[in-house]
């Protein structure tokens, strides 16, 4: 009788566990869903001139990263800033809890 309740038990416990991982599960697609729409590359407009890459002459594709638009290489990967980007984004890390980190990569005031 007390083997049969243990049993009971262990399988309650195991039915438990399967729906915790099915919600988790779950959440994790949506979450994922929501990162793969924010990553999406931005269509590039058909009036737009195609750049090519000043380092290996590649195609240059347009992709939003942190609101704003940067140019990245199809070819080799870079990634290339139009004039004021690099400051917006500072700006904008500056602000996030990565602050201290920059200030202290970029030589700040509270850098040792």
């Amino acid at each position: 009788m007390e083997n049969e309740k243990d049993r009971f038990g262990d399988k309650m416990r195991l039915v438990e566990r399967a729906k915790e991982d099915i919600y988790f599960a779950a959440k994790d697609r949506e979450l994922i869903e929501k990162l793969k729409a924010r990553l999406e590359k931005l269509q590039p407009r058909p009036e737009a001139p195609v750049l090519a890459c000043p380092k290996c002459q590649g195609k240059l594709e347009s992709y939003s990263f942190m609101e704003i638009l940067l140019d990245r290489c199809a070819s080799c990967g870079g990634i290339w800033l139009d004039r004021g980007e690099l400051e917006l984004i500072l700006a904008k890390v500056s602000r996030g809890p990565l602050a201290a980190l920059v200030e202290r990569l970029l030589g700040g005031k509270d850098a040792r």
